[in-house]
């Protein structure tokens, strides 16, 4: 049994396969509509992993062919001031979806920010109504949250089936946690959220077919916690301090990726799993909001 090896999900492969259909039907859509989708990416002071992310965010648009509106604020940028500009977005035909990089900065409010987002607009899927009719049965939301929709589309396109399966989700964060365990729902799963206050979380999961682990705690989920042959999609990115490299620090996930190996039937590596497809579903996001708005 000791030589069993995971199938390892390689989720920047399947990025690029989305990004190219996403950069196909950009293609199509400039030559039959003379249009092209707009993603307006805003960030709020200079935080090193915001900068890092919005960089990557508006690099991968380029890429696809999607046109992306830069707006940097600085650090004191009012709440009011940041309201007039997301609303100056909104009325913007151009642009069709727009990100607003979190965290922001102590004295804006982040849920009135979101909520000021056109619904048409909002491609990270926060808006309340669209994480409403998300929960909803028979409902669909105009946008689901990147992260989450990325882990459902890595389970589809390896061919882990999710009807009827008992998924396990660690972490209920608005961002991660609580839409990717109402996405495994509407998916005909039956789910179990494990969060800070759950009693004997190991004996949950290890009843899992499919595994999400999104507690933000570095390798907390072992190997004798996996259930054999069970999916394991690991969206933590932790940084631990690792002197052999010349950051000083490594990344790992939420789940001890070695010991998961040898029992897990798949698995997503980090980095290298569910990041690239976050940025995808971003992408894809503002396909679809231009989609609609052009048709």
């Amino acid at each position: 049994m000791s030589d069993h090896k995971a199938s390892i999900i390689d989720g920047k492969a399947i990025a690029q396969t989305i990004r190219s259909e996403i950069a196909a039907e950009v293609r199509r859509l400039s030559q039959t509509h003379g249009k092209v989708p707009g993603l307006a990416v805003v960030i709020v002071g200079k935080r090193k992993d915001s900068q890092s992310y919005v960089t990557m965010k508006r690099k991968a648009c380029a890429e696809v062919g999607i046109k992306s509106f830069d707006l940097d604020l600085p650090e004191e940028v009012s709440e009011s001031e940041l309201i007039c500009k997301v609303h100056e977005l909104n009325a913007n035909p151009d642009v069709h979806g727009i990100l607003v990089q979190l965290p922001l900065p102590k004295h804006i409010n982040e849920e009135k920010i979101l909520t000021e987002i056109s619904l048409d607009k909002d491609v990270d899927g926060f808006h309340p109504l669209n994480i409403g009719k998300l929960a909803m049965k028979g409902r669909d939301p105009l946008f689901v949250p990147c992260t989450p929709k990325g882990c459902i589309e890595l389970l589809s396109r390896s061919g882990i089936s999710i009807k009827g399966k008992n998924a396990v989700v660690v972490g209920r964060s608005n961002i991660v946690g609580l839409p990717v365990s109402l996405l495994l729902l509407k998916e005909d799963a039956t789910v179990t959220v494990v969060h800070s206050r759950t009693k004997e979380p190991e004996s949950i999961i290890r009843q899992a077919d499919i595994i999400i682990a999104a507690a933000g705690q570095a390798m907390m989920i072992k190997g004798s916690w996996i259930k054999p042959g069970a999916a394991v999609i690991d969206v933590g990115t932790n940084a631990v301090d690792d002197s052999s490299k010349k950051s000083g620090y490594r990344l790992v996930g939420d789940v001890d990726f070695h010991e998961a190996c040898k029992v897990a039937g798949w698995i997503t590596p980090v980095p290298g799993g569910v990041g690239p497809m976050t940025v995808a579903m971003l992408l894809k996001n503002t396909l679809d909001g231009a989609k609609r708005m052009i048709h």
